[in-house]
């Protein structure tokens, strides 16, 4: 846990890495760009596309880096990426488009179309699948392989056996079984392949040529090179900060949950059409894909605090403020759809580990000039009542002015984890001082947490204040003799 949290403070705190990359020339150069830059830099991103629809025409598109660094090949509009598991956005359609043809509804217990299944998992509805809520047991192992030696029914077979990990509806756990069944059934109530009925029902009436199903395997033309700064060690993902080639095989049966390869340009086009109902004729049908669904207790699930839930093959954010449906894929590839705002954007990169959803709404931000992060956006009602107060105050008095916001709003509260991240925010925008502040008031609010006496500590040894930074330290390692963080900066100082 100490060296997770170590980690992503290293991570925050990273500004500019030792990693530069030429970024492609852009015919007109913005502030969008130079953000793009900066985060390519930050986060050792090779290669990235970006789109931007709003008010459903393409708006901005760019192509940025390179495809292949071996060969020092730019990234350009025809470049293609493997978007993995943003193809279940792509399974979601096709279900909902069956549906509108009366040929099934996701309400329907997927029993009604598989009939190789143990008696627990008939019960399942199609749409438990679809929302990850399915309690099915995973067809892949802890390293993310799929299980077997790699043919459709030896798979099937060992899952079959495997036990049922929870009740249907019970809660949210991110499975690519279900995945495997819901093609199985798109495949028997079309008549075709799933991955035909996906290319004539979505692909051919875009008019996405770049798009296709697809993996390392093959021979594709204007496909990017894959890159990882992370690794799979017995289940967990370690990130070296090096960059590494990195490859991917999909088996034909296990593409419904990730092989689909496109370009940014093709996946606005594949959105607008979406919008303009010409892949889903009701806007009924585009509401219930993306409503997220609810467990059997009321509430959501999801991957994090970002992607908080899941829809029908669409993860999302739910929010009061610009809520999202927001299919990730390989850890390296997005698109957020902003529904209340019109405005939709992609992001494709090749590089396993850049997450580039944690940054999208920065982008959104450009458009919606209330979602920049530097304006408050994603801070909790209550953060941003004292950020408004200090604000003010210009940082001053910062401990007499929580006391002060505190008494005026009744159940005001902050929690240890959200100052601390809007410190680190503050650091990334480069708002030094008030960073310090803040990271201190943390100490104040919570003295017994070792946490926010080790990120105190890390500001004063970054802005100088070496003995201030060793006192904090040692308070920090004397709540926690296990603080590496803490203990390796001492270390060095001795």
């Amino acid at each position: 846990m100490n060296e997770l949290l170590n980690a992503v403070k290293i991570i925050l705190f990273s500004f500019i890495l030792a990693f530069s990359l030429p970024i492609k020339a852009q015919t007109v150069s913005d502030s969008i760009d130079t953000f793009i830059k900066e985060k390519m830099e930050q986060l050792k991103i090779p290669g990235l596309q970006l789109s931007v629809v709003k008010n459903g025409k393409l708006e901005k598109s760019g192509s940025y880096g390179f495809a292949n660094l071996e060969h020092q090949i730019a990234t350009n509009s025809k470049t293609t990426f493997s978007i993995n598991s943003m193809t279940k956005a792509f399974v979601g359609v096709a279900i909902m488009q069956l549906q509108e043809r009366g040929k099934l509804s996701v309400k329907d217990p997927i029993s009604l179309y598989i009939s190789d299944i143990p008696n627990e998992w008939k019960s399942i509805k199609i749409e438990q699948l679809l929302s990850n809520t399915s309690g099915l047991p995973n067809n892949i192992d802890e390293k993310e392989q799929v299980l077997g030696d790699g043919t459709e029914n030896e798979n099937w077979e060992l899952v079959k056996k495997l036990p049922i990990e929870f009740s249907p509806g019970e809660r949210f756990s991110y499975n690519q079984t279900g995945y495997y069944i819901l093609g199985r059934i798109l495949s028997k109530v079309s008549g075709q392949h799933f991955t035909q009925f996906i290319a004539e029902n979505q692909f051919k009436p875009c008019i996405i040529k770049s798009t296709q199903f697809g993996d390392s395997n093959d021979i594709i033309p204007n496909n990017s090179n894959s890159y990882s700064t992370i690794y799979n060690d017995s289940g967990k993902w370690i990130n070296d900060g090096k960059l590494h080639n990195s490859y991917a095989t999909f088996p034909l049966f296990f593409r419904t949950a990730t092989g689909i390869i496109s370009t940014a340009e093709d996946l606005s086009k594949w959105l607008i059409a979406l919008q303009n109902g010409k892949l889903l004729t009701s806007q009924a049908s585009i509401d219930q894909m993306f409503t997220t669904a609810r467990l059997n207790s009321g509430e959501i699930g999801g991957f994090n605090k970002l992607t908080n839930g899941y829809a029908l093959g669409w993860p999302t954010v739910v929010r009061e403020e610009h809520p999202a449906v927001a299919p990730v894929g390989g850890m390296r590839s997005t698109l957020f759809v902003y529904p209340q705002d019109d405005l939709s954007i992609v992001v494709l990169t090749n590089l396993q580990g850049s997450n580039p959803e944690w940054f999208i709404d920065e982008i959104a931000g450009f458009y919606i000039p209330d979602m920049k992060r530097e304006n408050g956006f994603g801070l909790s009602k209550n953060l941003k009542l004292l950020r408004h107060e200090l604000l003010k105050n210009d940082f001053k008095n910062v401990n007499d002015i929580y006391k002060k916001v505190e008494k005026q709003n009744k159940n005001f509260t902050v929690t240890e984890d959200e100052i601390n991240s809007w410190g680190y925010q503050l650091l990334e925008q480069k708002h030094k001082n008030e960073a310090l502040q803040i990271f201190k008031l943390n100490t104040t609010l919570f003295p017994n947490s070792w946490n926010v006496y080790d990120s105190y500590g890390e500001i004063l040894a970054t802005l100088g204040y070496q003995k201030e930074a060793i006192i904090n330290y040692k308070k920090s390692l004397e709540l926690n003799p296990d603080n590496s963080n803490a203990s390796n900066y001492l270390k060095d100082k001795n």
